[in-house]
Protein backbone atom coordinates (compact mmCIF):
# COMPACT_ATOMS: atom_id res chain seq x y z
CA UNK A 1 0.00 0.00 0.00
CA UNK A 2 1.25 3.34 -0.38
CA UNK A 3 1.17 5.99 2.04
CA UNK A 4 -0.81 8.84 2.11
CA UNK A 5 0.93 11.51 0.45
CA UNK A 6 2.99 9.71 -1.95
CA UNK A 7 2.18 10.53 -5.66
CA UNK A 8 0.61 8.37 -7.27
CA UNK A 9 0.45 9.03 -11.24
CA UNK A 10 1.21 5.81 -13.23
CA UNK A 11 4.46 5.75 -14.21
CA UNK A 12 4.93 5.35 -18.13
CA UNK A 13 7.32 2.22 -19.02
CA UNK A 14 8.21 2.61 -22.70
CA UNK A 15 9.37 -1.30 -22.19
CA UNK A 16 7.59 -4.01 -21.32
CA UNK A 17 9.70 -6.45 -20.28
CA UNK A 18 11.35 -3.56 -17.60
CA UNK A 19 7.37 -3.06 -16.87
CA UNK A 20 7.01 -6.78 -16.10
CA UNK A 21 9.77 -6.63 -13.37
CA UNK A 22 9.28 -3.03 -11.90
CA UNK A 23 7.94 -3.41 -8.59
CA UNK A 24 5.77 -1.29 -5.95
CA UNK A 25 8.06 -2.72 -3.64
CA UNK A 26 11.06 -4.35 -4.23
CA UNK A 27 12.89 -7.34 -2.62
CA UNK A 28 16.61 -8.41 -3.01
CA UNK A 29 15.16 -10.86 -5.32
CA UNK A 30 13.21 -8.83 -7.55
CA UNK A 31 15.85 -6.22 -7.55
CA UNK A 32 18.39 -8.77 -8.36
CA UNK A 33 16.42 -9.78 -11.43
CA UNK A 34 15.83 -6.42 -12.77
CA UNK A 35 19.52 -5.79 -12.69
CA UNK A 36 20.58 -9.16 -13.90
CA UNK A 37 17.98 -8.07 -17.09
CA UNK A 38 19.70 -4.32 -17.56
CA UNK A 39 22.78 -6.24 -17.33
CA UNK A 40 22.11 -8.74 -19.86
CA UNK A 41 20.44 -6.47 -22.19
CA UNK A 42 23.04 -3.97 -22.35
CA UNK A 43 21.49 -0.84 -20.52
CA UNK A 44 24.57 -0.64 -18.55
CA UNK A 45 27.26 -1.31 -21.44
CA UNK A 46 29.82 1.86 -21.11
CA UNK A 47 31.68 2.03 -24.27
CA UNK A 48 35.12 3.27 -23.17
CA UNK A 49 38.28 5.51 -25.31
CA UNK A 50 41.57 3.90 -25.76
CA UNK A 51 42.58 5.86 -22.43
CA UNK A 52 40.55 4.49 -20.54
CA UNK A 53 37.56 7.11 -20.59
CA UNK A 54 33.59 7.52 -21.37
CA UNK A 55 32.23 9.44 -24.37
CA UNK A 56 29.23 10.93 -23.98
CA UNK A 57 27.01 9.11 -25.80
CA UNK A 58 27.22 5.67 -27.74
CA UNK A 59 26.77 7.31 -31.89
CA UNK A 60 26.68 5.89 -34.85
CA UNK A 61 26.68 7.46 -38.33
CA UNK A 62 23.50 9.24 -37.88
CA UNK A 63 24.03 10.64 -34.47
CA UNK A 64 28.03 11.79 -34.95
CA UNK A 65 26.70 14.75 -35.69
CA UNK A 66 26.04 15.43 -32.59
CA UNK A 67 29.68 15.38 -31.27
CA UNK A 68 29.27 12.84 -28.17
CA UNK A 69 31.92 10.95 -29.22
CA UNK A 70 33.72 13.37 -27.60
CA UNK A 71 34.71 13.37 -23.31
CA UNK A 72 33.18 16.14 -20.89
CA UNK A 73 34.70 16.64 -18.04
CA UNK A 74 31.77 16.41 -15.63
CA UNK A 75 29.57 13.77 -17.71
CA UNK A 76 33.13 11.15 -16.64
CA UNK A 77 32.66 12.40 -13.10
CA UNK A 78 29.20 10.90 -13.05
CA UNK A 79 29.82 7.68 -14.89
CA UNK A 80 33.11 6.98 -12.73
CA UNK A 81 31.16 7.73 -9.62
CA UNK A 82 28.45 4.98 -10.66
CA UNK A 83 31.36 2.58 -11.62
CA UNK A 84 33.16 3.49 -8.03
CA UNK A 85 29.66 2.99 -6.08
CA UNK A 86 28.99 -0.37 -7.77
CA UNK A 87 32.15 -1.77 -7.16
CA UNK A 88 34.03 -1.89 -10.49
CA UNK A 89 36.93 -0.51 -9.28
CA UNK A 90 39.21 -0.98 -12.06
CA UNK A 91 37.42 1.27 -14.75
CA UNK A 92 37.04 3.94 -12.08
CA UNK A 93 40.73 4.22 -11.50
CA UNK A 94 42.04 3.89 -15.06
CA UNK A 95 39.26 6.59 -16.15
CA UNK A 96 40.36 9.26 -13.04
CA UNK A 97 43.79 8.51 -14.16
CA UNK A 98 43.13 9.43 -17.54
CA UNK A 99 41.44 12.27 -16.80
CA UNK A 100 44.17 13.44 -13.86
CA UNK A 101 46.68 13.56 -17.12
CA UNK A 102 44.09 15.24 -18.90
CA UNK A 103 44.06 18.21 -16.38
CA UNK A 104 47.75 18.17 -15.29
CA UNK A 105 48.13 18.86 -19.33
CA UNK A 106 46.12 22.07 -18.48
CA UNK A 107 48.64 23.12 -15.78
CA UNK A 108 49.65 26.27 -18.18
CA UNK A 109 45.93 27.52 -18.66
CA UNK A 110 45.36 27.33 -14.66
CA UNK A 111 48.16 28.87 -13.99
CA UNK A 112 48.40 31.75 -16.48
CA UNK A 113 44.96 32.63 -15.00
CA UNK A 114 46.64 32.17 -11.47
CA UNK A 115 49.53 34.52 -12.42
CA UNK A 116 47.15 37.16 -13.62
CA UNK A 117 48.88 36.63 -17.26
CA UNK A 118 45.52 35.97 -19.02
CA UNK A 119 41.96 37.24 -18.82
CA UNK A 120 39.16 34.30 -16.90
CA UNK A 121 36.68 36.65 -19.09
CA UNK A 122 37.80 35.19 -22.39
CA UNK A 123 36.26 31.57 -21.87
CA UNK A 124 39.56 30.54 -24.25
CA UNK A 125 41.54 30.77 -21.63
CA UNK A 126 40.18 28.60 -19.75
CA UNK A 127 41.16 25.35 -18.33
CA UNK A 128 39.26 23.17 -20.97
CA UNK A 129 36.21 21.12 -20.07
CA UNK A 130 35.47 18.84 -23.28
CA UNK A 131 38.26 17.43 -25.11
CA UNK A 132 38.91 13.91 -27.35
CA UNK A 133 38.82 11.17 -25.23
CA UNK A 134 41.13 9.23 -27.96
CA UNK A 135 44.23 11.80 -27.43
CA UNK A 136 43.49 13.69 -24.46
CA UNK A 137 44.17 17.12 -26.60
CA UNK A 138 42.11 20.14 -27.04
CA UNK A 139 39.40 19.79 -29.66
CA UNK A 140 39.51 23.10 -32.21
CA UNK A 141 35.92 24.18 -31.59
CA UNK A 142 34.83 26.94 -30.09
CA UNK A 143 33.25 26.04 -26.93
CA UNK A 144 31.98 27.20 -23.33
CA UNK A 145 35.04 26.37 -21.23
CA UNK A 146 33.83 28.62 -18.30
CA UNK A 147 32.17 26.04 -16.37
CA UNK A 148 33.24 25.94 -12.79
CA UNK A 149 31.01 23.10 -11.81
CA UNK A 150 32.65 20.68 -14.07
CA UNK A 151 36.27 21.79 -12.04
CA UNK A 152 34.74 21.04 -8.74
CA UNK A 153 33.41 17.85 -10.24
CA UNK A 154 36.77 16.68 -10.87
CA UNK A 155 38.78 17.63 -7.81
CA UNK A 156 35.31 16.01 -5.20
CA UNK A 157 35.69 12.89 -7.02
CA UNK A 158 39.60 12.73 -7.48
CA UNK A 159 40.10 13.53 -3.24
CA UNK A 160 37.73 11.00 -2.54
CA UNK A 161 39.35 8.49 -4.68
CA UNK A 162 42.36 9.79 -3.07
CA UNK A 163 41.11 9.04 0.28
CA UNK A 164 39.62 5.51 -0.70
CA UNK A 165 43.65 4.85 -1.23
CA UNK A 166 42.54 4.17 -5.01
CA UNK A 167 44.59 7.19 -6.39
CA UNK A 168 48.29 7.73 -4.99
CA UNK A 169 48.93 11.09 -3.65
CA UNK A 170 51.38 11.93 -2.42
CA UNK A 171 54.10 14.79 -1.66
CA UNK A 172 55.71 16.50 -4.62
CA UNK A 173 54.03 14.11 -6.37
CA UNK A 174 52.39 14.89 -10.27
CA UNK A 175 48.38 14.54 -8.73
CA UNK A 176 48.82 16.58 -5.17
CA UNK A 177 50.64 19.35 -7.25
CA UNK A 178 48.08 19.44 -9.95
CA UNK A 179 45.13 19.12 -7.38
CA UNK A 180 46.56 21.80 -5.07
CA UNK A 181 45.86 24.28 -8.38
CA UNK A 182 42.10 24.51 -7.63
CA UNK A 183 41.83 26.31 -4.62
CA UNK A 184 44.50 29.11 -6.14
CA UNK A 185 42.15 28.60 -9.44
CA UNK A 186 39.32 29.16 -7.47
CA UNK A 187 40.64 32.14 -5.38
CA UNK A 188 41.89 33.91 -8.21
CA UNK A 189 38.42 34.18 -10.73
CA UNK A 190 36.51 34.40 -7.29
CA UNK A 191 34.32 31.83 -8.04
CA UNK A 192 31.57 32.68 -5.52
CA UNK A 193 30.74 35.82 -8.04
CA UNK A 194 32.02 34.18 -11.28
CA UNK A 195 29.34 34.20 -14.59
CA UNK A 196 30.27 30.80 -15.55
CA UNK A 197 28.14 28.75 -18.55
CA UNK A 198 27.60 25.96 -15.69
CA UNK A 199 26.10 22.77 -16.01
CA UNK A 200 24.11 23.29 -19.32
CA UNK A 201 26.47 25.19 -21.11
CA UNK A 202 25.05 28.52 -22.26
CA UNK A 203 24.60 31.83 -20.69
CA UNK A 204 26.97 32.78 -18.10
CA UNK A 205 25.86 33.39 -15.02
CA UNK A 206 26.23 33.34 -11.49
CA UNK A 207 24.75 29.84 -10.45
CA UNK A 208 24.04 28.61 -7.22
CA UNK A 209 24.94 24.81 -8.61
CA UNK A 210 28.05 26.09 -10.05
CA UNK A 211 28.82 27.54 -7.07
CA UNK A 212 27.74 24.72 -4.68
CA UNK A 213 29.60 22.49 -6.57
CA UNK A 214 32.64 24.37 -6.05
CA UNK A 215 32.05 23.81 -2.66
CA UNK A 216 31.79 20.21 -1.93
CA UNK A 217 34.71 20.05 -4.34
CA UNK A 218 37.01 22.25 -2.07
CA UNK A 219 35.26 20.50 0.99
CA UNK A 220 37.23 17.21 -0.11
CA UNK A 221 39.86 18.33 -1.02
CA UNK A 222 40.43 19.61 2.74
CA UNK A 223 39.85 16.10 4.02
CA UNK A 224 42.47 15.03 1.46
CA UNK A 225 44.77 17.15 3.07
CA UNK A 226 43.76 16.54 6.68
CA UNK A 227 44.30 12.70 5.76
CA UNK A 228 47.55 13.30 4.37
CA UNK A 229 48.90 15.33 7.09
CA UNK A 230 47.69 12.62 9.45
CA UNK A 231 49.51 9.87 7.34
CA UNK A 232 51.97 11.87 7.41
CA UNK A 233 52.73 12.34 3.76
CA UNK A 234 52.94 16.39 3.88
CA UNK A 235 54.22 18.66 6.75
CA UNK A 236 52.24 20.19 9.14
CA UNK A 237 53.15 24.09 7.77
CA UNK A 238 51.60 23.08 4.18
CA UNK A 239 48.62 21.54 5.53
CA UNK A 240 47.86 24.26 7.63
CA UNK A 241 48.49 27.01 4.43
CA UNK A 242 45.92 24.73 2.60
CA UNK A 243 43.25 24.40 5.09
CA UNK A 244 43.30 28.32 5.59
CA UNK A 245 42.85 28.74 1.54
CA UNK A 246 39.90 25.89 1.72
CA UNK A 247 38.67 27.42 4.90
CA UNK A 248 38.41 31.18 2.91
CA UNK A 249 36.98 29.78 -0.34
CA UNK A 250 34.24 27.66 0.97
CA UNK A 251 33.29 30.65 3.18
CA UNK A 252 32.61 32.42 0.32
CA UNK A 253 30.91 29.88 -1.37
CA UNK A 254 28.58 29.18 1.43
CA UNK A 255 28.09 33.30 1.68
CA UNK A 256 27.13 33.13 -1.90
CA UNK A 257 24.72 30.08 -1.61
CA UNK A 258 22.68 31.73 1.26
CA UNK A 259 22.01 34.48 -0.89
CA UNK A 260 21.12 33.12 -4.13
CA UNK A 261 19.31 29.59 -2.94
CA UNK A 262 16.70 28.47 -3.23
CA UNK A 263 16.49 29.83 -6.85
CA UNK A 264 20.00 29.03 -9.39
CA UNK A 265 20.69 32.62 -10.34
CA UNK A 266 19.14 36.38 -8.44
CA UNK A 267 20.70 38.50 -10.87
CA UNK A 268 18.86 41.40 -12.34
CA UNK A 269 19.33 40.81 -15.69
CA UNK A 270 16.00 38.39 -16.98
CA UNK A 271 18.55 36.73 -19.75
CA UNK A 272 20.32 35.08 -16.72
CA UNK A 273 18.05 35.26 -13.77
CA UNK A 274 16.35 31.84 -13.02
CA UNK A 275 14.24 30.66 -10.13
CA UNK A 276 14.03 26.91 -10.93
CA UNK A 277 16.69 24.77 -12.18
CA UNK A 278 17.20 20.70 -12.18
CA UNK A 279 20.60 21.19 -11.22
CA UNK A 280 20.20 22.59 -8.37
CA UNK A 281 19.16 18.86 -6.97
CA UNK A 282 23.14 17.32 -7.53
CA UNK A 283 23.90 19.92 -4.37
CA UNK A 284 21.90 17.51 -2.56
CA UNK A 285 23.12 14.78 -3.97
CA UNK A 286 25.94 13.65 -4.73
CA UNK A 287 27.68 16.62 -3.58
CA UNK A 288 25.71 17.10 -0.04
CA UNK A 289 26.51 20.55 0.52
CA UNK A 290 22.88 22.14 1.25
CA UNK A 291 21.47 21.15 4.83
CA UNK A 292 17.98 19.02 5.00
CA UNK A 293 15.49 22.24 4.82
CA UNK A 294 16.89 23.63 1.64
CA UNK A 295 17.33 19.91 0.36
CA UNK A 296 13.64 20.07 0.82
CA UNK A 297 12.82 23.18 -0.56
CA UNK A 298 14.94 22.43 -3.70
CA UNK A 299 13.41 18.99 -4.23
CA UNK A 300 9.87 20.16 -3.60
CA UNK A 301 10.50 23.20 -6.32
CA UNK A 302 11.95 20.92 -9.17
CA UNK A 303 9.18 17.87 -8.18
CA UNK A 304 6.53 20.66 -8.22
CA UNK A 305 7.67 23.21 -11.14
CA UNK A 306 9.91 20.57 -13.48
CA UNK A 307 8.72 17.03 -13.31
CA UNK A 308 6.66 15.84 -16.18
CA UNK A 309 5.62 12.35 -17.90
CA UNK A 310 8.68 11.39 -19.24
CA UNK A 311 10.81 13.11 -17.07
CA UNK A 312 12.44 16.16 -15.28
CA UNK A 313 12.86 19.97 -17.32
CA UNK A 314 16.19 21.46 -16.82
CA UNK A 315 14.56 24.77 -16.11
CA UNK A 316 11.26 26.66 -17.62
CA UNK A 317 11.73 27.93 -20.50
CA UNK A 318 14.77 25.62 -21.79
CA UNK A 319 14.72 25.49 -25.86
CA UNK A 320 17.25 22.54 -25.93
CA UNK A 321 15.39 20.10 -28.38
CA UNK A 322 12.08 22.06 -28.63
CA UNK A 323 9.04 20.59 -30.28
CA UNK A 324 9.86 19.51 -33.32
CA UNK A 325 13.57 20.35 -33.19
CA UNK A 326 15.07 18.47 -35.75
CA UNK A 327 12.40 20.06 -38.44
CA UNK A 328 13.55 23.16 -37.03
CA UNK A 329 17.33 22.88 -36.05
CA UNK A 330 20.22 21.97 -38.73
CA UNK A 331 22.20 19.17 -37.38
CA UNK A 332 25.18 21.22 -37.22
CA UNK A 333 22.96 24.12 -34.94
CA UNK A 334 21.63 21.11 -32.82
CA UNK A 335 24.57 21.03 -29.91
CA UNK A 336 26.39 24.18 -30.74
CA UNK A 337 27.95 26.34 -28.59
CA UNK A 338 25.52 28.49 -27.13
CA UNK A 339 27.13 29.98 -24.32
CA UNK A 340 26.93 33.49 -26.76
CA UNK A 341 24.01 33.78 -27.87
CA UNK A 342 21.05 31.58 -27.34
CA UNK A 343 18.19 34.19 -28.50
CA UNK A 344 18.25 31.93 -32.06
CA UNK A 345 17.70 29.27 -30.14
CA UNK A 346 14.92 29.96 -27.55
CA UNK A 347 12.58 32.19 -30.68
CA UNK A 348 11.91 28.33 -31.71
CA UNK A 349 10.70 27.40 -28.06
CA UNK A 350 7.08 27.03 -26.71
CA UNK A 351 6.62 27.55 -23.14
CA UNK A 352 5.20 24.29 -21.38
CA UNK A 353 6.56 21.80 -23.76
CA UNK A 354 10.43 21.87 -22.76
CA UNK A 355 12.41 18.85 -23.36
CA UNK A 356 11.87 16.62 -20.34
CA UNK A 357 15.49 15.38 -19.52
CA UNK A 358 15.99 11.07 -18.23
CA UNK A 359 19.20 12.03 -16.10
CA UNK A 360 17.41 13.42 -12.75
CA UNK A 361 14.83 11.17 -11.41
CA UNK A 362 17.68 8.65 -10.57
CA UNK A 363 18.71 11.58 -8.63
CA UNK A 364 15.53 12.21 -6.72
CA UNK A 365 15.39 8.27 -5.86
CA UNK A 366 18.78 8.25 -4.69
CA UNK A 367 17.94 11.41 -2.79
CA UNK A 368 14.87 9.86 -1.27
CA UNK A 369 16.78 6.79 -0.77
CA UNK A 370 19.60 8.49 1.78
CA UNK A 371 17.05 9.81 3.62
CA UNK A 372 15.12 6.55 4.20
CA UNK A 373 18.74 5.35 5.63
CA UNK A 374 18.81 8.04 7.79
CA UNK A 375 15.51 8.41 9.26
CA UNK A 376 13.79 4.94 8.16
CA UNK A 377 10.24 6.84 7.27
CA UNK A 378 8.11 5.16 5.03
CA UNK A 379 7.33 7.87 3.02
CA UNK A 380 10.80 8.40 1.83
CA UNK A 381 12.00 4.56 0.81
CA UNK A 382 8.37 4.68 -0.77
CA UNK A 383 9.31 7.93 -3.30
CA UNK A 384 12.88 5.92 -3.44
CA UNK A 385 10.94 3.48 -5.34
CA UNK A 386 8.34 5.78 -7.49
CA UNK A 387 11.39 7.45 -9.13
CA UNK A 388 13.78 4.24 -9.39
CA UNK A 389 10.50 3.34 -10.99
CA UNK A 390 10.11 6.54 -13.28
CA UNK A 391 13.91 6.02 -14.20
CA UNK A 392 13.54 2.74 -15.59
CA UNK A 393 9.99 3.81 -17.22
CA UNK A 394 12.15 5.89 -19.66
CA UNK A 395 14.43 3.02 -21.17
CA UNK A 396 13.77 2.50 -24.61
CA UNK A 397 10.93 -0.39 -25.83
CA UNK A 398 11.49 -2.50 -29.00
CA UNK A 399 9.89 0.26 -30.92
CA UNK A 400 12.34 2.82 -30.23
CA UNK A 401 14.80 3.39 -33.60
CA UNK A 402 17.65 3.43 -31.47
CA UNK A 403 17.00 0.07 -30.25
CA UNK A 404 15.63 -1.35 -26.97
CA UNK A 405 16.77 -1.11 -23.31
CA UNK A 406 18.86 2.45 -23.65
CA UNK A 407 18.65 5.36 -22.22
CA UNK A 408 18.09 8.74 -23.34
CA UNK A 409 19.42 11.57 -22.94
CA UNK A 410 15.74 13.07 -22.85
CA UNK A 411 12.13 12.76 -24.80
CA UNK A 412 11.35 15.61 -27.05
CA UNK A 413 7.87 15.74 -28.72
CA UNK A 414 8.03 15.58 -31.91
CA UNK A 415 4.88 15.79 -34.72
CA UNK A 416 3.15 15.83 -30.70
CA UNK A 417 4.52 12.45 -29.18
CA UNK A 418 6.85 12.63 -26.56
CA UNK A 419 10.50 10.39 -28.22
CA UNK A 420 13.85 9.85 -27.36
CA UNK A 421 16.48 12.57 -28.69
CA UNK A 422 19.27 11.46 -31.11
CA UNK A 423 21.84 11.17 -27.56
CA UNK A 424 20.58 7.47 -27.05
CA UNK A 425 21.97 6.38 -25.20
CA UNK A 426 23.55 9.12 -23.01
CA UNK A 427 26.17 7.37 -20.41
CA UNK A 428 25.62 10.29 -17.41
CA UNK A 429 21.47 8.91 -17.82
CA UNK A 430 23.20 5.43 -17.71
CA UNK A 431 25.59 5.94 -14.85
CA UNK A 432 22.44 7.66 -12.52
CA UNK A 433 20.30 4.76 -12.96
CA UNK A 434 23.19 2.57 -12.33
CA UNK A 435 23.57 4.41 -8.65
CA UNK A 436 19.60 4.82 -8.34
CA UNK A 437 19.68 1.24 -8.44
CA UNK A 438 22.96 0.60 -5.89
CA UNK A 439 21.58 2.99 -3.61
CA UNK A 440 18.02 0.95 -3.75
CA UNK A 441 20.12 -2.16 -2.98
CA UNK A 442 21.78 -0.43 0.42
CA UNK A 443 17.68 0.75 1.45
CA UNK A 444 16.67 -3.29 1.18
CA UNK A 445 19.60 -3.92 3.54
CA UNK A 446 19.14 -1.02 5.87
CA UNK A 447 18.62 -2.32 9.39
CA UNK A 448 16.42 0.20 10.10
CA UNK A 449 12.46 -0.91 9.87
CA UNK A 450 10.51 1.57 7.92
CA UNK A 451 8.11 3.82 10.22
Amino acid sequence: MTPAGIETTPVIYQNDDIADHARDSYSSGALDALEELLWKRGTFQFPVTRQGLFPAAAVDASTRYTRYDKVWLRDNVYVIYAHWLAGRRGPAVRATQALMDFVAGQRLRFDRIIRGETDPRDRANRPHVRFSGATLGELKQRWSHAENDALGYFLWLSCRLAREGLIDVRALGRELDTLSMFPRYFERIQYWQDRDSGHWEETPKVSASSIGVVVGGLREYRLLVGHLRQTGHVGKSWAQGEFALCEAMIHEGREALADILPAECVENDPSRSRRYDAALLFLVFPMEVVEEEMASRILSDVTSYLQGEYGIRRYLGDSYWCPNYKKKVPPAKRTANYADDLSWRDALGEEGKEAQWCIFDPIVSAIYGRRYQRNGRREDLARQVLYLNRSLGKITGKENPFGAFKCPELYYLENGRWVANDATPLLWTQANLLVAMRIMRESLQHPTKPR
